[in-house]
């Protein structure tokens, strides 16, 4: 960190040489259990802080958002799919992080996971972000601000349309939180809790005190509560840029349109003159664009290929898929998956690693289906 000297002999703070108070250094702890039972059946078998955004889990986004806030030892909280997490995400060193897993019991809330935590963190000052969570402009400045101050616990909020889907905060005139309300069903305040938070040591006195709530969690809000009830300062800060709770497929969808409408043109792979490429695409090295167009923004996986496609704005395609005779816009496909032979367009829609999606040679002409579990359908006469 530039332009800082003197290191305190504790090695988590630091003296400019004005003599300031100190700078607190945060650790890292990203959640990434949980069912994702909202993206079912995706989900069913994979973790979902891995399903893609712009062809990169949404977990990657949380990590590098925290080195670029300059907090770089991260633990990460897992689940049932923990495996899976850890093999995607290593040892951290490709993010300039260094990991440790914190395999959790069940999940039984956010509180929960803290206490999980506990002995990894220590009395270390943290920022907990929900590994499902995509904030598009980034963490560096709050970050920053909570580790120049002294407040016990900082959460991000912002404006919502409908408070009542939320939990809320309300504020006095200097930005502290004097009260959190889930879910009220009289908006007491328009800006909702989103999930990224800032804690000191002290949460760690309120923790082991909570007690589930109705939905059987120990809850985070409860936690805050409950340091705003000890009297300890807990800060705000409002934030403009998107944020998205990626539970569902229209969030997936929107997440994926952020940031593929961020992105440059460059070309890798390989295009025939047959071929029309319009506006910001991604093709990654080793895909092939056979007499396809593929209108931007989008980006096309490595060895993917396409054969007679049109792939249309806001559309992310896996790794080693291949599109035949078909067309497709507003989506995100999933490695190695097939669409071949499909009259009508494809939109708005998010498919899974390894499916096929083929019109059928076999008469009497009818549908035929194969679906798992809380899947939906949506039929074109």
């Amino acid at each position: 960190m530039l332009g800082l000297t003197n290191c305190a002999a504790d090695g988590r703070n630091w003296r400019d040489g004005s003599g300031r108070l100190p700078m607190r250094r945060l650790k890292g702890l990203v959640l990434a259990g949980g069912k994702g039972s909202r993206l079912r059946p995706l989900t069913a078998t994979g973790a979902k802080q891995l399903v893609p955004v712009a062809n990169k889990p949404v977990l990657y986004y949380a990590l590098e958002q925290l080195v670029a806030a300059g907090i770089t030892e991260i633990g990460i909280v897992t689940g049932d799919t923990g495996e899976q997490v850890s093999g995607a995400v290593g040892d951290g060193g490709r993010f300039g992080a260094e990991v440790t897993y914190l395999p959790q019991s069940a999940p039984l809330g956010l509180a929960h996971a803290i206490l999980t935590a506990r002995e990894w963190l220590a009395d270390d000052p943290f920022c907990m972000f929900l590994g499902d969570n995509f904030l598009m402009g980034g963490i560096a400045d709050h970050a920053a601000r909570f580790a120049n101050g002294a407040a016990a616990a900082q959460i991000l909020l912002k404006p919502v349309a409908d408070p009542r889907a939320f939990g809320v905060a309300v504020l006095d005139a200097t930005g502290r939180v004097t009260r959190l309300v889930e879910k009220p069903n009289d908006p007491i305040s328009d800006l909702a809790v989103i999930g990224v938070y800032f804690f000191g040591p002290e949460v760690h006195q309120i923790t082991p005190t909570l007690v589930p709530s109705a939905r059987g969690e120990l809850e985070i809000t409860d936690a805050i509560e409950g340091l705003i009830r000890a009297g300890y300062d807990v800060h705000s800060s409002i934030i403009n840029d998107e944020w998205i709770d990626t539970g569902k497929k229209d969030d997936m969808l929107e997440a994926n349109r952020l940031v593929l409408g961020a992105i440059d043109r460059c070309i890798e792979g390989t295009v025939d003159g047959d071929s029309t490429v319009v506006g910001p695409v991604v093709i990654e090295a080793g895909a092939v664009v056979a007499g396809s167009t593929v209108r931007g923004p989008a980006i096309i996986g490595a060895g993917a290929r396409l054969t007679d496609a049109y792939v249309g704005p806001f559309t992310a395609i896996g790794p080693g898929c291949t599109l035949t005779s078909c067309e497709i816009e507003h989506s995100i496909v999933l490695e190695r998956s097939v669409i071949r032979n499909v009259d009508c367009r494809i939109a708005d829609s998010l498919i899974g690693r390894e499916v096929t999606v083929a019109r059928s040679p076999l008469k009497p002409h009818a549908m035929r289906l194969m679906i798992g579990d809380h899947s939906m359908v949506d039929v074109v006469s």
